[in-house]
């Protein structure tokens, strides 16, 4: 029996790259983000079975409905990938309006809240009961860039939340991973290779790698079985100023 995913931002970048290599897997999986026609491409690109929703992930309402239209398509849910985020362009925390700070805490750790809640209840009450989350982290969620406190925070905030439902989700057979990415050459990570603020005031070109890895990546903790959980992981470019940054 195919079992089905929900992947959130799968319109581009990371969550299509990993939409695509899970439904190569054998799985069903459910495409969300706001953009239509990317998401009919993505899903185009997908060999199995796909179920297109295009929606924003913190209009509470839709993401509901996403969970509905899932388990009335295909019966159960055994994967959200928790993916959808924006990065916003560098600006000094003093010169940081309280509307661009709530704008990213919205989208990368409301949402991601949002969509998680909806999920454990799927899990809870199906049978066999239980399922999976990977949340997407980032490096940001240990270590901090130069000028980018709103998605730093938002990235801590997502350790907290994998954190919760790992903890919450125990007795229901619900587990949970943090994939902490590091530049996979991604559209949002494509500036890294042309110059990136370092803390010391550099402008510095940095290395990116190819998101496939990121993908199988996603495919590998997907099917580790239930009695398995893979609390955090780290995938990034062997280059990337992370261990040291600062």
């Amino acid at each position: 029996m195919s079992k089905t995913a929900i992947i959130t931002g799968a319109s581009s970048g990371i969550g299509r790259e990993s939409a695509i290599a899970l439904s190569k897997a054998g799985w069903n999986v459910v495409l969300t983000a706001r953009r239509l026609d990317q998401l009919n491409e993505t899903a185009q690109l997908c060999p199995g079975e796909t179920l297109v929703l295009a929606g924003s992930i913190i209009d509470e309402p839709f993401v509901k409905s996403v969970f509905e239209a899932t388990t009335k398509r295909f019966d159960r849910l055994d994967l959200l990938f928790n993916n959808a985020g924006i990065s916003p362009r560098g600006i000094p925390l003093d010169e940081l309006t309280l509307e661009g700070f709530k704008e990213i805490l919205d989208t990368n750790l409301i949402g991601a809240f949002i969509a998680a809640r909806e999920a454990m209840k799927v899990f809870k009450s199906q049978s066999p009961k239980g399922g999976r989350i990977i949340n997407n982290g980032s490096l940001s969620a240990h270590v901090p860039r130069p000028n980018a406190s709103p998605y730093t925070i938002s990235k801590h905030g997502m350790t907290g939340l994998t954190k919760s439902i790992a903890l919450e989700g125990r007795a229901y057979d619900i587990t949970c991973t943090q994939i902490d990415i590091g530049n996979a050459h991604t559209t949002m990570a494509a500036g890294h290779t042309v110059a990136t603020l370092q803390p010391d005031g550099r402008m510095m070109p940095e290395p990116t790698m190819s998101v496939e890895y990121v993908a199988s990546t996603i495919v590998h903790i997907a099917s580790m079985p239930p009695d398995v959980a893979m609390l955090e992981v780290n995938i990034m470019a062997a280059g990337a100023p992370y261990v040291g940054r600062g």
